[in-house]
């Protein structure tokens, strides 16, 4: 019974990180680009959410998609006025650049919103146990785990089934080409930029319930969204998804067993992972 709940309670985890993470593995893997912000955008997703729920009364699912627009919107703002310059600077630059841009989020969120952190939004639909066969469970984090699915499968065919995505794969490993065979690579970088930051924006708006919204959101679960994109290889889609699950089954196990080293465990076993495959764990085929 109780390996059942770990099990859905660490599968609803890892739901909520994949689709915050999947847009990073995008930017990072694919794009090449160490965008160390973000979190930020999920972090701006979830408070977005909250105060249109709390404060005007929007529903709860089309609060999440107004917050998927607007982060999907800055995080297109961004790529064009401070990323782009970045490409062909190097790690260092990426680094300094993303993780100043998170801190002047933090700020401007703090100061618009506060310094307390904000509740969980669920709505009464969801706010209730749902009988499962072998117990009661949450309809909150059901609903988490069918839209993580749901949108995992979407962001497959996207990446790994359409022409979209082999057009991206091509402009990232020879831009210069592709831009000779007439595909404009700034506006697909643009364009995929904008999906990553509005899934990360969504996953922050319905995933507050499992990571709490507060002023450093974007910089303390930066480590998880960074771990899944490692663990499950750089640029990997089917990694993203594989480590992101096993990320929240193994955290939720660690959590519920052994609470007093629940908050260790994960780390250790990503130490030992990743020395035992640098790669990943279902690195892409030209660095398997």
């Amino acid at each position: 019974m109780q390996a059942l709940t770990i099990l859905l309670d660490g599968i609803s985890y890892g739901m909520v990180l994949f689709i915050i993470s999947v847009g990073l593995t995008v930017t990072m893997g694919l794009m090449r680009v160490v965008n160390l912000a973000h979190g930020a955008f999920a972090m701006i997703g979830g408070y977005i959410a909250t105060v249109l729920v709390l404060q005007a009364g929007v529903p709860f699912l089309l609060s999440a998609l107004i917050a998927a627009v607007v982060a999907g919107a800055l995080g297109g703002l961004a790529e064009l006025t401070v990323y782009r310059p970045l490409y062909r600077k190097g790690e260092l630059p990426q680094v300094l650049l993303t993780i100043g841009l998170c801190f002047v989020v933090i700020a401007g969120l703090t100061l618009f919103v506060g310094a307390t952190p904000l509740p969980a939004i669920v709505p009464a639909s969801l706010d209730r146990m749902v009988d499962i066969g072998f117990r009661s469970y949450p309809a909150y984090r059901l609903f988490l785990i069918v839209v993580g699915a749901v949108l995992a499968f979407i962001v497959w065919l996207i990446v790994e089934r359409s022409l979209f995505g082999a057009r991206l794969r091509a402009a990232v490993d020879d831009p210069q080409m592709a831009r000779a065979v007439g595909m404009n690579v700034n506006r697909m970088f643009t364009v995929t930029f904008i999906g990553g930051c509005a899934l990360a924006g969504f996953g922050g708006a319905i995933g507050a319930g499992v990571l709490p919204l507060e002023p450093f959101y974007a910089l303390r679960y930066l480590v998880y969204f960074l771990i899944v994109v490692a663990v499950g290889g750089m640029g990997s889609f089917r990694g993203s998804l594989v480590a992101a699950l096993a990320i929240g089954i193994v955290d939720t196990a660690g959590r519920y067993i052994v609470p007093q080293f629940g908050g260790f465990l994960l780390y250790v076993l990503v130490f030992g992972l990743l020395l035992w495959r640098p790669n990943g764990l279902l690195p892409p085929k030209s660095v398997a």
